[in-house]
């Protein structure tokens, strides 16, 4: 009987060692109180706690965690009320002070964040709220990360997801962006019928220049023509009188080539012709001798 007794205590004693035996997982922290008063914090490993006496106040999550709040009113400088949902990414830093920092801990961030984003956007208006999310994401992450330092808890990321304007001001900037487009084609539009109209202008001038390029160089190379056609004919001349002067004429010969010369230019369109007194003594001695050849005939 005793030794029934001995193994039962054993198997309690067994039993309520395994039951005190805890295994803190990675990424978690075991807030541990003794006796009603903070006393440690468990971090990764296997620990063991003295019964009746420690026991594990708060299991808190060590990593990054999503805060996904609902849509808030928030009325902008230029009285218009909006809807926007914010996004928090926030990581616990002190397992100690999120456990005894504050009561209900999600709950105060949410609605610190619905007052920081009602303070930021009522000293804005309307449209530079829209265009300025990355100002008031900054902002909100400094006030927030500033204000839940004594929780333990480390903002590192605010991000408005929605910004939801009153139905009639969409309509409006529907209307607006429309007009906007609108205009934009207009203008691209113009700009096309410029474009073209320069292009076919620059074309018109390229064709003149180029036509005046061809006529220019039909008329130099005409001119050259001439040129070279007058030059041949003045060096034949040259050639002509060298060798005439090489073959020394006597004056008989040079009085009848004159006397062709005068032929020749007798049968131009001059209406009066000078000869000098030597051709005229030759012409008549040539005009002789044809009537004395015509008589002996």
């Amino acid at each position: 009987m005793e030794l029934i007794v001995g193994l039962v205590f054993i198997v309690l004693v067994m039993m309520l060692i395994i039951a005190n035996i805890q295994i803190v997982p990675q990424s978690k922290a075991y807030v541990v109180e003794r006796l009603g008063a903070f006393h440690t914090v468990w971090s990764v490993g296997l620990h063991v706690k003295i019964p009746f006496i420690m026991r594990v106040s708060k299991k808190v999550s060590m990593k990054e965690q999503v805060a996904d709040f609902a849509p808030q009113p928030v009325i902008t400088k230029d009285n218009v009320t909006m809807q926007i949902d914010t996004v928090i990414y926030f990581q616990i830093t002190d397992p100690k002070l999120y456990t005894y920092g504050v009561e209900r801990p999600m709950n105060a961030i949410e609605n610190l964040t619905a007052t920081t984003l009602r303070n930021i956007i009522g000293d804005m208006e309307l449209d530079q709220s829209l265009t300025s999310r990355d100002t008031i994401n900054t902002r909100m992450r400094a006030i927030l990360d500033e204000a839940t330092d004594p929780w333990g808890i480390k903002v590192n990321r605010v991000e408005l997801k929605n910004i939801i304007p009153p139905k009639e001001i969409q309509n409006a900037m529907e209307k607006q962006m429309k007009a906007e487009r609108e205009r934009r084609e207009s203008i691209l539009q113009a700009e096309g019928h410029k474009q073209s109209q320069i292009l076919m202008a620059e074309g018109d001038k390229q064709a003149i220049l180029l036509r005046a390029e061809a006529d220019k160089g039909s008329r130099i190379m005409a001119a050259e023509a001439e040129a070279e056609s007058i030059l041949r004919v003045e060096q034949a001349q040259a050639d002509a009188l060298r060798m005439l002067n090489e073959a020394e004429p006597t004056d008989q010969v040079i009085r009848i080539r004159a006397l062709e010369a005068f032929a020749s230019a007798a049968n131009g369109q001059a209406t009066k012709i000078i000869i000098p007194s030597e051709i005229q003594g030759l012409a008549g001695l040539a005009t002789s001798l044809s009537a004395l050849g015509e008589k002996n005939s």
